[in-house]
């Protein structure tokens, strides 16, 4: 009988056994010679030997005659790469290495040409050439080289890929031109055309896509075209998945940079950033990034004593993203994250050309025109965004399958204060009447958002012979708040005898005294959805794949509206509106890939996305003229937005691999677009179905480095999206230019980019660079309103008698609702070690001063503005690795 006591005696004596092993014994190492191409021995080389299972790295460098050996290594199956400055990284994979075992390698560095770049588009790693869609991976580098450091950046960089920029920390992307036109602040409820993802985790939000620092970024990558198989909804028109740097195991890092800038006629800037990789023992490593940037301010606001508040716009991001990666086993793997931005801004980026208070026309007011950079404010407006992410992320490779579990938990807390005097004053002294000392009261409007969004999803992969599969499931809660509130300080007091009505009569039921609209929203929002997808290897040439994704959804939202510019305009009729709304359905994808060659492949692909549906806010009918009530009465709430997208590409290698050359074409068949439109004078948003609409374009991207020295990159995309049906109301008149044929909002028809940079070495260890990038993005619209007949004339006549300012210079103003094309170009110089790289910079070198969205208030009645970029700015950074 084996007793307890005999269990630990045999326990102790293996123990003993183990260790009085050599540690070499338990380990084995890989050594070798690195070379050159020419059979030079490559000194002073980084040689990384990384565990396949584990993730964890070591590394040595070459001595003098080329050699290394890498020590102390657990066994398993490695990949070991060896790089040098100036020459294309060599790798091996699955390195085997046994207890005590010791692994002659030799590797050979090879003249620079295109990088690798591996990405996760299809859920599983694959290089970007092996992706059958469209796909774009911008490296950390390429984006440091190009200056871009935004999403508006980036899109300016990529094909296909547009930004409607609406003020600092509200970006809306749109990809091969399904866009709904610009989706203003106001309008909580409406669901996201393009979904943005942190890593694994979506952290859309209709408007405010979060502009994440790319410090510690790895790469962006933009999945072109509907991708609602894998990734859900808000993928109708493609994706964009932010992926950072994970926690290296047995790998100590400390990385950072150090930058300051300065624009003309503006304020400066500057950024510090510091992060560190700390292995904790051999089966944890800790990852933590962090930044603070002064964000410089370029914009002048006039005051109504016409004194001028410069560089208005200025504002502050940090930042921290923190991670830990623990391996307990060579099959598991767990990583607790947390991330956490806080933006702060002091103003907005808005040129005014016409401000119902502050114009040239005006002959009993101060006649005031405004500069190239100058806004008209009575009161600051501040922007606040704090961004908290926390996820975990739970890997077990089982073998022939893997389990991938995301949990995680976004809150968004947002805080947008405009100043609405020019709103609120075409309503106070234009409609009503009331004299200049009522309708010039400050009028600040704060907008505030919380979201509150959890989000699960499961996942299992496998794949045997010549099969590669995937099965998942998702779901996501998702609690939002919404809140509206206009103070006008006195109002009630000044008014009340005015219009003989008592005082205190802007007291709503719930809205405080001289709170003239007051609202709150709240949302709950849930999804489930179950997907799948398959890729068959037909012959070592033809690969199929197909997948599935069933969704199912409901909203319920109850608003609340009040004061006087609400429908309560006697106090005691409080406007409650619940409402629900619920859709399901199928987003499916099928693709096929041929391998003509080693260096071409031929890609066709159809796939369905899809874009949820929702309820509009009531109009605001006591600022509606009757008209507009009529027209735009009768909407409730809006239909779910469906995609099919046809393409056909083609991704090629020239030159030895020096050259890649990457085509697509597609069309994209909409139905029940998701418009955004103004509701005329009521100074209401709506989203209206238009039932048919077309998507057709080409994409085309060229990259090049044909020698050591140089490389070079091109993107073009020409785009033609049009609406192919009318919406009209019952008396057959077209709906906020609705019309077949109009082009859809925010998307140019031609958008391209160039860049170039040219390297050569400098002493030993030192390589000078010069890089320069160019950028050109066509005209485009910013809602589909703009393209009615008509739409850049305001008539300055409409209030009559109660016209402010007047008797005017002119009747009528005019503008270009079309905004234009634009090109930005910078220009890059520098010197890099292996352990730092200083660089100068100067962007927007031309001071170009783009247009990027129309501004409007109260239908062009009260203001009409654009936003805009920055201008020529010059700066350095210091980046430094050890």
């Amino acid at each position: 009988m084996v007793t307890a006591g005999s269990r630990f005696l045999s326990f102790a004596a293996l123990a003993a056994l183990l260790y009085g092993i050599p540690v070499d014994a338990q380990t084995g190492r890989i050594s070798g010679v690195v070379r050159s191409a020419g059979g030079v021995a490559a000194s002073g080389a980084m040689v990384r030997a990384t565990n396949q299972s584990t993730g964890a790295t070591s590394r040595a460098t070459t001595a003098a005659d080329g050699s290394y050996t890498v020590s102390n290594l657990a066994p398993g199956a490695y990949t070991v790469s060896a790089s040098l400055l100036g020459q294309r990284a060599a790798s091996q994979k699955d390195v085997r290495v046994a207890a005590g075992a010791a692994v002659l390698l030799d590797l050979v560095l090879q003249p620079l040409t295109l990088e690798a770049v591996t990405v996760t588009a299809m859920l599983r790693e694959q290089e970007v050439k092996e992706v059958p869609f469209s796909v774009v991976a911008a490296t950390a580098d390429v984006l440091r080289a190009r200056g871009a450091d935004n999403i508006e950046a980036i899109a300016a960089n990529v094909a296909g890929l547009a930004v409607q920029n609406l003020g600092p920390g509200q970006s809306q992307p749109a990809i091969r031109g399904a866009s709904s036109g610009q989706i203003a602040r106001d309008q909580p409820g409406v669901k996201e055309e393009v979904g943005a993802y942190l890593d694994e985790v979506p952290i859309s939000l209709s408007l405010f896509t979060p502009d994440l620092d790319l410090f510690d970024v790895s790469r962006v990558e933009v999945l072109r075209g509907p991708q609602g198989t894998l990734f859900g909804s808000g993928s109708l028109g493609g994706t964009v998945r932010y992926i950072s740097n994970q926690p290296e195991l047995g790998e100590s890092s400390t990385f950072g940079e150090v930058g300051g800038s300065a624009i003309d006629r503006g304020a400066p800037g500057s950024s510090a950033k510091l992060g560190f990789n700390v292995p904790m023992g051999d089966k944890v490593a800790f990852r933590v990034a962090g930044y603070s940037n002064r964000l410089p301010g370029y914009m002048d606001a006039v005051q109504p004593n016409l004194r001028i508040n410069q560089d208005v716009n200025g504002g502050e991001r940090t930042g921290v993203r923190a991670a830990f990666r623990i391996v307990p086993s060579q099959r598991f793997s767990v990583t607790p994250r947390i991330v956490y931005q806080d933006v702060k801004m002091d103003g907005w980026n808005r040129i005014d050309a016409f401000n119902i208070l502050a114009n040239p026309f005006t002959t009993t007011r101060p006649a005031v025109t405004l500069g190239e950079r100058q806004l008209f404010t009575q009161s600051e407006e501040p922007f606040t965004d704090q961004f908290l992410l926390t996820d975990l992320n739970l890997k077990y490779d089982a073998g022939p399958v893997s389990l991938t579990s995301i949990t995680s938990y976004t809150h968004r807390d947002i805080l947008v204060v405009r100043d609405a005097t020019a709103l609120t004053g075409s309503i106070t002294g234009g409609t009503i009447g009331l004299p200049a000392n009522i309708y010039t009261l400050d009028a600040p409007l704060d907008d505030s958002t919380n979201s509150k969004v959890w989000t699960q999803e499961l996942r299992l992969s496998g794949g045997r012979d010549r099969v590669k599969w995937l099965v998942g499931g998702f779901y996501s809660k998702n609690k939002r708040h919404y809140a509206q509130d206009l103070f006008v300080s006195g109002f009630d007091t000044l008014a009340a005898p005015i219009l003989g009505a008592p005082y205190g009569f802007t007291q709503g039921l719930l809205a405080p005294k001289d709170h003239l609209f007051w609202s709150t929203l709240s949302y709950d929002l849930r999804q489930y959805a179950a997907f799948g997808e398959a890729t068959l290897s037909v012959t070592e040439r033809l690969a199929l794949t197909g997948g599935l994704r069933y969704y199912d959804f409901d909203e319920s939202r109850q608003q609340i509206f009040d004061g006087i510019f609400a429908q309560d305009s006697t106090g005691k009729a409080l406007l409650s509106q619940p409402g629900s709304t619920k859709a399901n359905g199928v987003a499916p994808r099928f693709i096929a890939s041929y391998k003509v060659s080693d260096a071409l492949t031929l890609n066709a692909q159809a796939s369905r996305g899809f874009r949820l549906g929702g309820i509009n806010d009531p109009l605001n009918l006591p600022l509606c003229t009757r008209q507009d009530s009529i027209t735009y009465s009768g909407h409730p709430s809006w239909k779910d937005e469906t995609a099919w997208n046809y393409e056909v590409g083609a991704k090629s290698e020239v030159a030895g691999g020096r050259a890649s050359i990457n085509l697509s074409a597609f069309y994209m068949d909409i139905r029940d677009l998701q418009l955004t439109v103004t509701a005329g004078q009521c100074s209401s948003r709506l989203i209206l179905n238009a039932p048919k609409a077309r998507s057709t374009g080409i994409e085309a991207e060229v990259t090049a480095s044909p020698n050591e020295h140089l490389d070079f990159s091109t993107s073009l995309s020409l785009d033609n999206s049009k609406l192919r049906s009318s919406l009209k109301d019952v008396a057959g008149n077209v709906i906020s230019a609705i019309q077949d044929g109009n082009r859809l909002p925010t998307v140019p028809q031609v958008q391209w980019s160039a860049a170039v940079t040219y390297r050569w070495s400098v002493g030993a260890g030192s390589r000078v660079f010069i890089g320069a990038s160019d950028q050109y993005v066509g005209s485009r619209y910013t809602l589909i309103d703009d393209e009615a007949p008509g739409y850049g004339t305001v008539d300055l006549t409409t209030f009559g008698a109660h016209t402010i300012g007047g008797p005017l210079t002119q009747s009528t103003f005019t503008f270009d609702p079309l905004l234009p094309a634009y090109n930005l170009f910078n220009l890059r110089v520098g010197v890099t070690r292996e352990r730092w790289e200083l660089t100068v910079f100067g962007n927007n070198l031309t001071d170009e001063r783009a247009f990027l969205a129309l501004d409007r208030e109260r239908g062009r009645r009260a203001r009409v503005g654009y936003l805009t970029n920055q201008p020529r700015t010059v700066g350095a950074t210091l980046r430094f690795s050890y």
